[in-house]
């Protein structure tokens, strides 16, 4: 399988162990676990301990719990995984970001709890396209995977929210969107395009031909600097919160 066959620019070729490094989407698992370091640093003194609990949540129930069951509907990614074993690393995933929840209910907040049932809902309505795919929408991606990391982690840190950490769920959800208006096309150009037929006619006389390659170029390109940008000011943002420690 050549680069241009595969389902995601991350994507390793099938079969065996690389099926798993692909079922955890590395480039967006890291951008959205980035929004949980965001949000957690819009608090004046950082709970590292914390912090680190609620990124081992949303590696669970996003790396692994969301991504297994997005799988398990219909292999967008082609893998081989068998469904069992899909079932069983979402069940492990979920489980154990509730678990990490309700820990941090008792730590932190009753209120946690309201974030526990709303995440669980998210990662099942959205990956499993419950009421007819009502909640598998560019809106809610925005919010679940963009404006929710960020908000239950600087909740998480205090158990309460401030405006700097509604403002800051805001632009993780914008970012979101804005993953979605560039993957949506590319997506639909690696798993479903059969032929694509055309050519570009320049004033110079030159003409360039279409094929999906060219096509996918520049919102892939967007997409890699873009997965590799936010992690690094989530890098960044932690460097800062611990250098006022």
């Amino acid at each position: 399988m050549t680069t241009q066959d595969r389902p995601a620019f991350y994507a390793l070729p099938a079969g065996g162990w690389r099926d798993y490094v692909t079922l955890l989407h590395p480039p967006y698992t890291l951008w959205h676990l980035s929004y949980v370091a965001i949000g957690a640093c819009m608090v004046a003194d950082v709970n590292f301990g914390y912090l680190g609990w609620t990124l081992l949540a949303f590696f669970g129930g996003v790396g692994l719990g969301a991504h297994a069951l997005d799988e398990l509907r219909g292999r967008p990614l082609g893998t081989a995984i068998p469904s069992p074993v899909l079932v069983g690393i979402a069940a492990v995933g979920l489980v154990g970001a509730i678990v990490i929840g309700l820990y941090g209910v008792v730590i932190v907040s009753t209120w946690l709890l309201a974030f526990i049932v709303v995440g669980a809902f998210l990662a099942l309505a959205y990956n499993l396209e419950w009421f007819g795919g009502a909640f598998h929408s560019d809106l809610w991606f925005a919010l679940g995977w963009g404006a929710f990391p960020a908000l239950t982690a600087a909740f998480a840190q205090t158990g309460s929210l401030s405006i700097a950490a509604v403002a800051a769920a805001a632009g993780c959800a914008a970012l979101s969107a804005a993953q979605r208006v560039l993957s949506t096309p590319v997506r639909q150009l690696r798993r479903h395009a059969v032929t694509i037929e055309g050519h570009v006619a320049f004033d110079d006389g030159s003409v360039l031909p279409l094929d999906g390659a060219w096509l996918r170029s520049t919102p892939e390109q967007a997409l890699r600097l873009l997965s590799l940008s936010v992690p690094l000011l989530a890098v960044a943002m932690v460097a800062a919160a611990l250098a006022r420690r």
